[in-house]
């Protein structure tokens, strides 16, 4: 996972105190991940990291547009994102399994802290239910739209077709 080792942070060189790091985000990231909610996006992340005895806390912001597919029209659109969100190292003899999602706890032993799980999660958490163009601003295809309309009525006449059986008929009969 080349393009993933850019996104690893080494805590162990820095005073106490805080740091900024910055990131940027492009196709290859996701590629990285298989079965990706997300394809392609071009997104930049801020990463304030301060460095305690015990612990790092670090507040990232993800900022960008990411593709999508909109459910109803098919057509690709970019959708924005911009995610806030905290996350606290704890340090720990052994790993422990922490509880809180908050909470990752690392061993002492660590010289630096992979961040692009965390963003992955935090980008994919942030991608609607439901993708519609309205959702970005844009308006849907209305040429798919009606194409996908009168894909649908037809199946709706065929069903009441069959519905009329002349065998069915002459039982009622």
């Amino acid at each position: 996972m080349k393009p993933l080792k850019q996104f690893s942070i080494p805590f162990t060189g820095l005073k106490i105190g805080t740091h900024q790091f910055d990131f940027e985000i492009d196709n290859s990231f996701f590629d990285a991940f298989e079965y990706s909610l997300v394809k392609s996006g071009d997104l930049k992340v801020d990463v304030e990291l301060d460095k305690q005895e015990t612990m790092l806390i670090l507040k990232i912001r993800v900022r960008g547009t990411i593709k999508l597919d909109c459910d109803k029209c098919l057509a690709e659109f970019d959708y924005p994102v911009d995610v806030r969100e905290r996350q606290i190292v704890k340090f720990a003899e052994d790993e422990l399994e922490s509880d809180d999602l908050e909470i990752i706890v690392l061993n002492k032993k660590e010289s630096s802290l992979d961040i692009a799980e965390i963003l992955y999660e935090f980008i994919n958490v942030s991608v609607p239910y439901i993708k519609l163009c309205e959702q970005a601003g844009a308006t849907c295809d209305q040429e798919m739209i009606a194409r996908l309309e009168s894909l649908a009525n037809p199946a709706q006449q065929e069903e009441t077709d069959n519905d009329a059986d002349p065998r069915w008929e002459a039982l009622k009969n």
